[in-house]
């Protein structure tokens, strides 16, 4: 679930950061609690965020978060954290074909220009709840290809073993991308 719902998020978080040998804590939130949060959770001790935002496009993130919730209030989160000093932050993007797909390489581009890491993850099966078929997945090759045919990228090493996301790297030098393939 969205952990900025949780009563006590901040205070929790204090605790965690001050577990001796707990070096790093981080969070996955859909950012539409961010604007009030960010700067409690920074000073809590949080050290990374990661924003759910699968497009730019409002009608079609309305479709697919299914609550009718629109981009302005994620992008009102993802700026108050980038105030409270969350950054780079990773955006976390299911892309699913037909629906998303061609508003790929405009995620890439805003989010490169302000110096966050998306990362496009391929539409899973996640059982009954998402209706999946394999003609909706948008292969991480092709989501590659997409964006290196308009911002060229080249691969990048994993940071640490058995890190999830394929990293790709801008040949200008302004960023990365990740890719999370199933």
């Amino acid at each position: 679930g969205e952990p900025l719902v949780r009563s006590g998020l901040e205070a929790l978080a204090r605790m965690l950061d001050g577990i001796e040998g707990v070096h790093d804590l981080a969070l996955t939130t859909n950012g539409y609690l961010l604007p009030q949060m960010a700067a409690e959770l920074s000073n809590a001790g949080v050290k990374r965020i990661t924003v759910s935002l699968d497009t730019l496009d409002d009608d079609i993130f309305r479709g697919m978060n299914g609550r009718g919730f629109g981009t302005e209030s994620v992008l009102k989160g993802i700026e108050a954290a980038e105030r409270a000093g969350f950054s780079p932050l990773k955006i976390n993007s299911v892309i699913q074909r037909g629906v998303n797909d061609h508003t790929i390489v405009d995620l890439a581009r805003h989010f490169k220009e302000r110096g966050h890491t998306v990362r496009f993850i391929e539409y899973m099966d996640v059982g009954t709840r998402n209706q999946w078929e394999l003609s909706q997945v948008v292969p991480a090759d092709e989501i590659v290809a997409m964006i290196d045919a308009e911002m060229p990228l080249e691969p990048v090493d994993a940071s640490y073993k058995g890190e999830v996301a394929q990293r790709y790297r801008y040949r200008d030098g302004g960023g990365e991308i990740g890719i999370i393939a199933s």
